[in-house]
């Protein structure tokens, strides 16, 4: 069925709306960052590296500072909704363009089903007892409205959450001390590093990989530069002063966290914080509940928005079908990847089968920063538009960042591997479909790169 060109559903030719500032932008990748993970994440991390929680927290922070870096460059030179994907079909073709953006998009829509089972779980069941598929479908599907109401919206929505979350967080490094002044805390355990399984080396790289996963939340911010209004100067001043604080914060938390609470409590429970907040006893369990629903709730309203992007910049790129590349007309949202990837999320959450794949989260972005970082060296034989400002990383930045990924990698357990490889098995073999699909609508003989005057790399929709 043939569509008018000037139908009620705006077409990809005309761009997104540009309405985020720096600040907007900052308080987006900074309430990514700061998300649903850290709620959780202080005891896993415990378990692997000890009482020194911060330290693997630190070096976590370092090499997700590498690959932000790559972030920044590309961002700023391809200001596009699409992100990895689109950075990776400039450098490599289609293929592997697809791939990449497969791999985050399968990371992103699985994370957010995991965030609302998570919603609908523990959290909400110190305040209130409700079917859990019903709480988690609902959830998606308000989440889902806010974001096709537009960006500027959903932002300041964001601003809000993560201004709570942040004081949650400030909330527990108070309290933290607290319990260190009163005598019941002990700042020692601050220096014990390794475990009885793990050396000390050992047990910081086994706790990076997982601390690692709190800094990813970046990588969603390159899907609304499209929409920013200045992502020259505006996307390397939020996303560089998001990762700082956000690593002043964790740094912080965790070590309150381990002086307050015993190692071994913190890594057997699956509410660390609120281990803490039970030890210093001056706080309701059930407002610090309320607390991690917000950042629950924001963790998932950021990451679908870098989905419903995703989807949207690889279908105006002919990687996905491009009915997704639709946007409301007054709104200059894209809807229809919005639609289908909240319809995905919730498909995720209702079936219950979310812990299966949320272990190759971590894999499947290692997997997509290798290639951006690769591609940021690939990219500087394209010569920016006249006029255009954009971020440069120094050259043994992104060198570092693609080893960073191969050495975090081989960290990742073996069961997670066999998981993880299943689905950028399948990511490859779709991928290797769209190049030949690509080869036989086209007619070129070498798919690896972009052909002479699609520069932008959208020339087939």
């Amino acid at each position: 069925m043939r569509s008018d060109p000037v139908d009620a559903d705006a077409r990809a030719d005309e761009p997104l709306r540009k309405v985020l500032t720096t600040r907007l932008l900052y308080f987006f990748i900074l309430g990514d960052v700061l998300g649903a993970g850290v709620y959780v994440l202080i005891g896993e991390v415990a378990a692997k590296s000890g009482g020194a929680v911060w330290v693997p927290l630190t070096v976590a922070l370092l090499l997700a500072l590498l690959t932000a870096a790559s972030y920044a460059e590309l961002a700023t030179k391809y200001p596009r909704a699409g992100g990895a994907s689109y950075y990776a079909t400039r450098a490599y073709g289609p293929a592997i363009g697809f791939f990449a953006g497969f791999c985050m998009l399968a990371a992103g829509v699985v994370s957010v089903a995991a965030l609302a089972r998570g919603f609908a779980g523990d959290y909400l069941t110190a305040l209130v007892s409700l079917p859990v598929v019903l709480v988690a479908v609902v959830f998606l599907v308000l989440l889902g409205l806010l974001n096709a109401r537009g960006i500027r919206e959903s932002t300041r929505v964001n601003t809000l959450a993560t201004l709570v979350e942040t004081g949650g967080l400030l909330l527990v490094v108070g309290l933290g001390a607290w319990i260190v002044v009163r005598g019941d805390g002990d700042v020692g355990r601050l220096t014990q590093l390794g475990t009885d399984a793990a050396s000390p080396a050992a047990a910081v790289l086994g706790g990076a990989v997982l601390a690692y996963y709190s800094f990813v939340g970046f990588e969603t911010s390159v899907n609304v530069a499209e929409e920013t209004l200045d992502p020259g100067r505006s996307y390397p001043r939020a996303l560089f002063g998001a990762l700082a604080t956000a690593g002043i914060v964790y740094a912080a938390v965790g070590a309150a966290a381990s002086a307050a609470v015993p190692t071994a409590t913190l890594a057997a429970s699956d509410g660390p914080l609120l281990e803490v907040v039970r030890t210093a006893g001056a706080v309701p369990p059930r407002l610090f509940a309320f607390i991690a629903l917000v950042a629950v709730a924001n963790g998932a309203l950021l990451t679908g928005i870098m989905s419903s992007r995703l989807a949207y910049g690889m279908a105006r790129e002919g990687l996905l079908p491009a009915f997704l590349t639709r946007v409301l007309p007054a709104r200059r949202t894209p809807w229809a990847a919005i639609a289908a990837t909240t319809a995905l999320s919730a498909l995720l959450a209702a079936t219950g089968e979310i812990d299966v794949l949320a272990g190759t989260l971590v894999l499947l972005l290692l997997a997509v920063f290798l290639i951006v970082n690769t591609a940021v060296l690939v990219l500087r034989r394209d010569r920016p538009a006249p006029g255009t400002v954009h971020f440069r990383a120094p050259t043994a930045v992104p060198v570092l960042g693609a080893v960073s990924c191969v050495v975090l990698a081989t960290q990742v357990e073996g069961e997670v591997w066999v998981r993880g490889g299943v689905l950028m098995a399948v990511g490859a073999v779709l991928g290797a479909l769209v190049l030949w699909r690509r080869r036989g609508r086209k007619g070129t003989a070498d798919g690896a790169a972009l052909p002479d005057g699609d520069r932008d790399g959208y020339g087939d929709r």
